[in-house]
């Protein structure tokens, strides 16, 4: 099976990742609970913006291609989207598990930090599944 790296798709499927935890981390929703959670102040910048963004966008980036590396693009839309939210559940939310176990961070954390990452390897499906062959 021949695996092709489509430029945009990959960059649709990073910045996907940003627009999901805008909104998931804003404080319409989760961020202030999070920051709590994490001893963050969320009126004190924690790292240069552009420093903390370009790495997140890089690392999105990389995760998109190791998606579509690992499945290719799927005949139907059901097992793209089914591949996106097993990833997210038994590879990223479980292994986050792990390491909050560890590192002693309360359940509220792991399930937003978790939910997130299973957002957005949904997405992920999602775009492979709808992206043009």
């Amino acid at each position: 099976m021949g695996i092709a790296f489509d430029m945009v798709m990959l960059a649709v499927m990073a910045v996907s990742a940003f627009l999901i935890g805008g909104i998931w981390y804003s404080k319409l929703l989760f961020g202030p609970r999070w920051c709590t959670y994490a001893g963050i102040d969320m009126e004190k910048p924690q790292g240069h913006p552009a420093r903390v963004f370009g790495v997140s966008l890089l690392f999105s980036f990389l995760a998109a291609s190791g998606f579509v590396f690992l499945f290719g693009q799927p005949e139907s839309l059901h097992l793209s989207l089914h591949n996106g939210l097993m990833v997210g559940f038994f590879f990223v939310l479980s292994s986050f598990g792990i390491n909050y176990q560890f590192a002693n961070r309360p359940w509220p954390m792991l399930l937003i930090d978790g939910g997130y990452h299973l957002l957005q390897f949904a997405a992920y499906g999602l775009i492979v599944g709808l992206w043009p062959r």
